[in-house]
């Protein structure tokens, strides 16, 4: 069944439909989560409040076919809310010790470079991890993050430059 008619069913109350629609983006919807939030629990927590968001407010929503663009932002404003009430605190898991040199270095990499994104402002945290996390193009970040295209352009250009001055020119 298509999008528009699965939305059109869950705005008449049909929450199997609305069901639906989410399963259908379940991965894309936890990877956008655990980008915002690098915790198993906060994303599924983020994903129920914004599962229980859409129901209520499936109504509003005039361009059915624009269904999954208007419930990624609001799983990001979810995530946002979840990242205030935490007040900006860094939740890591344990991270195992790496059977080899390889992938120790890798996980070493991954820190390092969680702690020079955490240089950069939120925003351009934000777009670069949009980005070049989970590869949304420019258009879907602005919706997203309600910034014109031109401005989610500028924080990831400056937001690599900021990094490549971090690392000495080394990497990027």
């Amino acid at each position: 069944m298509g999008i528009e008619k699965l939305v059109r069913k869950a705005q008449q109350g049909d929450k199997e439909a609305l069901l639906q629609l989410v399963l259908a983006e379940k991965d894309q919807y936890y990877r956008l989560a655990y980008t915002y939030l690098r915790h198993k629990e906060d994303a599924m927590d983020a994903l129920e409040d914004m599962i229980v968001i859409l129901y209520e407010k499936i109504n509003k929503l005039k361009k059915r076919g624009s269904f999954y663009s208007w419930s990624k932002t609001i799983l990001v404003n979810c995530c946002r809310d979840i990242l205030r009430k935490r007040k900006k605190t860094t939740v890591m898991e344990e991270i195992d010790e790496p059977s080899n040199t390889h992938e120790g270095e890798r996980v070493i990499h991954q820190l390092d470079l969680q702690k020079l994104l955490g240089k950069l402002s939120i925003d351009q945290q934000e777009a670069i991890q949009l980005r070049f996390w989970l590869d949304y193009d420019y258009e879907m970040i602005a919706k997203i993050t309600k910034v014109p295209v031109g401005t989610v352009k500028s924080r990831i250009s400056i937001g690599l430059k900021k990094l490549k001055k971090y690392l000495g020119g080394e990497y990027l």
